[in-house]
């Protein structure tokens, strides 16, 4: 490898030089490490297709249950938060940063492990300068709408 192909790869792995959707995706491809919430709850993976969308999938296991016998409220709330978040993340500019303002889920249907692997979709409504509104929809292995979450964002520098 020539000494600017070394640096090129070594830029592309600099989160610090790389915009949100360029980030999302060098932690997608390998590249930079995801974030340790994807292996405390066994995210199946994820994938950043267009600015302003995310897409995380988990398959359902026994030990996201809750004490009733089906998954736990917090993991598709965790799922749901991913989504709306890295939708948002994958709008930043180099050297912008967000955080969750608010989260709001709504319950439509309970899950097993029989209802498949579970996919959220995230997708930004609104992007102000310094506010983002995102939507995230989650779905079970046969297309269902099982959950859904709006969620405000803060942008800064």
């Amino acid at each position: 490898m020539t000494e600017s192909a070394t640096k090129t790869q070594l830029a592309a792995a600099d989160p610090a030089t790389l915009d949100g959707f360029e980030q999302l995706r060098a932690m997608r491809d390998g590249r930079l490490p995801v974030a340790p919430i994807a292996d405390t709850l066994g995210f199946a993976g994820f994938d950043v297709p267009e600015r302003g969308t995310a897409v995380f999938e988990l398959d359902p296991e026994l030990r996201h249950y809750n004490p009733i016998g089906s998954v736990h409220g917090g993991v598709f709330a965790t799922l749901l938060d991913s989504a709306c978040g890295c939708a948002v993340h994958s709008t930043l500019a180099v050297g912008e940063g967000y955080t969750s303002l608010d989260l709001t889920v709504k319950f439509l249907k309970p899950v097993t492990v029989d209802s498949g692997r579970l996919r959220a979709v995230g997708t930004v409504l609104q992007r102000g300068r310094r506010t983002a509104l995102a939507e995230a929809k989650l779905y079970d292995g046969r297309g269902k709408l099982v959950a859904y979450a709006s969620s405000s964002c803060m942008i800064f520098s």
